[in-house]
């Protein structure tokens, strides 16, 4: 059993559906649709082999996410409330018992938000336009646009069809460059082959350049990478490649993910001094990370520009300052660490398994670089 969700549906059996002047066959009724909701990564888990990647129709992981979502919601809400009257009785103060019409009100927000919070997070994403200014960027690379694709987490949830839709909104935008920062995928080669396919279709002047998530580690990562190769990406494995517009340089690096070191030396660490060997040193550089969190080390080493994903933005409003923490203070936008930019993307999609946003939409985005005319404070560059 899970229990981080058992937990809450035990609280709501005895807290809510007990207390409800229903004959017994609903209430029974009610608890067993609560306990089969709140095992929804245990289901995952069993049908699948892997809480990552429910094989499961499209329709019942959305129900599901309804399901645990309105648990985690109406579990809030109620404790909340009790939890005020609580404190009201203990000043001494009479306060009635919340009444059937109160918990029916309850439950129904609850199923509301949840059910909003789905649909809002399986959605095709909105452009986002991002301008962001390098010190030193040359002329040539002024207003040079980057979409940034991130978390698409291509699963039964976020399918093909949902993919070949990204895609065609995506390539209306005609960018200079595409990066993908990672966890494109939750479920190995074979079971995504056809799934990741729309993206071999997805265009920029300079072509798409792409690195590892935690999540490709989860489903054969060496099969991955050669697949990702296989579909026109320049993987950027501690790796970099030089952008030329005439005599003027850009330089876009990037690094594997931090979980990699989970392995046991299976798959190569991030390696920035690696990623940048051989780079030119004056060019402005941009790197690729999918965690967030090694920014303030990645900003030592002369990174202009850092872009990353997978904190899915917090999906919940207000949820970014649980996730702060693990990420260093890293969730969602933009950020100025040393004299290194860091913009943190909400995700194009994220974990099927709690796919649920509030207040944190996703994001298909466009960086567009601008020259700074501050002074080039960069490590390493003659005027420091």
């Amino acid at each position: 059993m899970h229990f981080i969700y058992l937990i809450p549906s035990l609280y709501l059996l005895f807290r809510y559906i007990m207390p409800m002047p229903w004959p017994f066959y609903l209430k029974v009724a009610a608890a067993a649709v609560l306990l089969v909701g709140s095992q929804y990564h245990l289901v995952s888990r069993v049908s699948s082999g892997s809480v990552f990647n429910p094989e499961l129709p499209w329709f019942l992981i959305v129900a599901f996410n309804v399901a645990a979502g309105t648990l985690v919601f109406l579990s809030i809400f109620l404790l909340s409330v009790e939890l005020t009257g609580w404190a009201i009785k203990g000043l001494g103060i009479s306060v009635p018992p919340l009444s059937y019409n109160a918990r029916y009100a309850l439950g129904a927000f609850a199923l509301a938000l949840s059910a909003f919070g789905v649909s809002q997070a399986v959605k095709v994403p909105e452009i986002k336009n991002v301008e962001i200014e390098i010190v030193g960027l040359p002329s040539e690379f002024e207003g040079y646009r980057i979409l940034q694709l991130t978390d698409l987490h291509l699963s039964r949830l976020f399918d093909a069809s949902w993919a070949e839709e990204v895609v065609a909104r995506a390539n209306t935008l005609d960018v200079d460059l595409a990066v993908i920062t990672g966890d494109i995928i939750d479920g190995d080669v074979d079971a995504r082959r056809d799934f990741v396919a729309p993206l071999t279709n997805l265009r920029a002047k300079d072509g798409v350049m792409a690195i590892p998530g935690n999540h490709e580690y989860f489903f054969g990562y060496q099969d991955w990478m050669a697949h990702e190769e296989k579909l026109g990406f320049k993987m950027l494995l501690n790796a970099h490649h030089v952008l030329e517009r005439g005599d003027s340089k850009l330089v876009v690096a990037g690094l594997t993910d931090v979980s990699s070191a989970r392995y046991n030396g299976a798959y190569p660490q991030p390696d920035i001094e690696a990623a940048l060997k051989g780079a030119p040193r004056k060019a402005p550089k941009i790197l690729l990370d999918h965690q967030p969190r090694m920014a303030t080390s990645n900003a030592r080493y002369g990174v202009d520009l850092q872009l990353s994903g997978h904190t899915h933005g917090g999906m919940i409003k207000g949820l970014e300052y649980v996730l702060a923490k693990a990420n260093n203070g890293f969730v969602s936008g933009l950020y100025k660490v040393g004299n290194m930019k860091l913009y943190v993307n909400n995700g194009t999609a994220l974990w099927p398994g709690f796919a649920i946003r509030i207040g944190v939409p996703s994001e298909l985005t466009v960086i567009t670089l601008k020259s700074s005319r501050g002074p080039d404070t960069r490590p390493g560059h003659p005027s420091k």
